[in-house]
């Protein structure tokens, strides 16, 4: 049982940091975006075309694939000043409950992310300026919905494993 935990805790961590590297590319490929569009605008009078589409849709990517890997490192706001002064037992079922309650929650944003993506390729909707498809960002940020649920199950698994 403990090989197989580990072994899920390394497959978890791994995907967090892919998913986090991910967000990395997302945000660099912003900067030089923003950056070429003030240098475009102000050098050349030409922005880049299309650059504020752009830069929403990579803020999506950078956003949501970053979740997962700053949820294993607890880097989420969490108000512990009530909750450490509780016995260890109440603090278990707190967190066992939080996570229970956040799994449901990125199980919902996952399937709705996929279904709104596959409506939005049905129908066809594209942005405006670029004309570039909606529904891939969409079912990314519900693929990084799946990473953030593996994070949450592994630390609930650490939380019941606690003695």
């Amino acid at each position: 049982m403990r090989l197989l935990f580990s072994n899920f805790e390394k497959f978890v961590t791994a995907c967090s940091k892919w998913a986090n590297y991910v967000a990395c590319l997302a945000l660099a490929v912003m900067v030089v975006i923003v950056v070429a569009d003030i240098i475009g605008n102000k050098l050349f009078k030409t922005p880049v075309p299309g650059g504020i589409e752009l830069v929403s849709y990579f803020s999506v990517i950078a956003v949501s694939f970053a979740i997962a890997e700053t949820q294993l490192a607890h880097g989420h706001i969490e108000v512990e000043m009530l909750v450490t002064r509780l016995p260890k037992t109440a603090q278990k079922i707190i967190a066992t409950f939080v996570y229970l309650l956040s799994i449901v929650l990125f199980i919902i944003l996952s399937i709705r992310s996929f279904k709104y993506g596959t409506a939005l390729q049905a129908s066809g909707e594209v942005s405006m300026t670029m004309a570039l498809p909606y529904y891939p960002f969409v079912w990314a940020m519900g693929f990084s919905c799946i990473v953030v649920i593996l994070a949450l199950i592994m630390q609930l698994l650490k939380v019941l494993r606690e003695s």
